[in-house]
């Protein structure tokens, strides 16, 4: 049997305790490393994450000034109204009631009248009370056979050949004597772009004017459904299509704050332009399909959105010098609004606008 000495006992245990320290670093240092590791990865689809979930705004980068999309649209601007209605499609309904009685609780008795809506934009309910569904909406001064009158302020109207229900808050017996067609106003009579475009906050409506024989401004020519800024984001005034250092501030494609492309765009004010509905990338079957089926209605946060055949013809017919009135206005516009395409959103070709000119829409 070998023997060892005193002293090669003492060698062999501190050998084996220097082994057994190493071996311990060894494993605290591979400990370290997959705690780290986990760590960044983690960070990373956090990161990642919060890219997702985040909505773009709608603005432009580059040289303009941005206008910080505090919805969601941007161009994905995409908030959600705060109020339940509230822009040209829905305005009667923004406050159509600030405290409903359930409908099972009204009671209503018959009474026959014939009264006209005051609003632009009159909604008819399934029953008496704001939170209801929609049956549809009639215009201003539209005349409404009513059948009843409810006891929370609202009437019972044949709409349709249906039982409606319209808020008394926006219903008159008289005619609105304060309809009038909304002119131009007198701060662009003449000058020498051939037309001059108007935008109406309230309406959400684009009318674009040409020039009669005395060279003024007062022939209709064309109307457009659209979407203004949300909480009054497009700034009311009279603003003038410019060239900036000499260059036409217009692009078949601009890349808007949040990533998100839009097409067809024309500045007018600052960082406010005309622009199409936006896209997710410079692809024409990328389309925000939620944000288009706003048209008609405010969503952006502070550009003029239409759909792709109306910002084309603002590119293509509207050059440098061209006058742009934003105001707001209930009054009667010359040209009727257009009624604004819905598309289904389990429909195949819902990622292209509907009137796009391309000969590859699927539309």
């Amino acid at each position: 049997m070998k023997q060892y000495s005193t002293d090669s006992r003492q060698r062999m245990a501190q050998n084996r305790n220097r082994a057994m320290k190493e071996r311990e670093k060894r494993n605290i240092l591979i400990i370290s490393a997959i705690v780290l590791a986990f760590i960044i990865i983690g960070g990373i689809i956090g990161i990642t994450q919060l890219g997702k979930n985040k909505k773009p705004t709608e603005d432009f980068s580059s040289t303009a000034p941005a206008v910080t999309e505090s919805t969601s649209e941007a161009e994905t601007e995409t908030q959600e109204e705060s109020t339940s209605e509230a822009d040209a499609s829905t305005t009667a309904a923004v406050t159509e009631a600030a405290s409903e009685k359930p409908a099972s609780e009204v009671k209503t008795e018959d009474y026959s009248a014939t009264m006209y809506s005051t609003t632009v934009t009159l909604n008819v309910r399934s029953e008496p009370n704001a939170n209801c569904k929609i049956l549809g909406q009639v215009g201003m001064d539209t005349p409404i056979k009513i059948t009843g009158k409810c006891d929370n302020g609202w009437y019972r109207v044949e709409f349709n050949g249906k039982t409606g229900y319209c808020s008394g808050k926006y219903l008159s017996t008289d005619k609105n004597p304060t309809t009038t067609k909304a002119e131009p106003s007198n701060t662009a009579k003449t000058g020498a772009s051939p037309y001059l475009v108007r935008v109406n906050r309230t309406q959400n409506l684009v009318t674009v004017y040409g020039k009669d024989g005395n060279g003024n401004y007062t022939k209709p020519v064309k109307a457009m459904v659209c979407s203004v800024g949300l909480n009054g984001k497009t700034e009311t005034g009279t603003f003038t299509i410019k060239a900036q250092q000499g260059k036409e501030e217009r692009y078949k494609w601009r890349q808007l704050v949040g990533g998100v492309w839009g097409q067809y765009a024309v500045r007018f004010n600052g960082s406010i332009l005309f622009h199409s509905v936006p896209y997710h990338t410079m692809d024409k079957g990328k389309l925000e399909t939620e944000e288009y089926n706003k048209l008609g209605q405010a969503a952006s946060a502070g550009c003029v959105r239409l759909a792709v055949i109306d910002a084309k013809w603002i590119y293509d017919n509207c050059p440098t010098g061209t006058t742009v009135e934003v105001y707001d206005s209930s009054a009667q516009e010359p040209l009727a609004k257009p009624t604004p395409i819905k598309i289904d959103l389990n429909d195949s070709r819902k990622g292209w606008d509907p009137t796009d000119p391309d000969p590859n829409n699927p539309w």
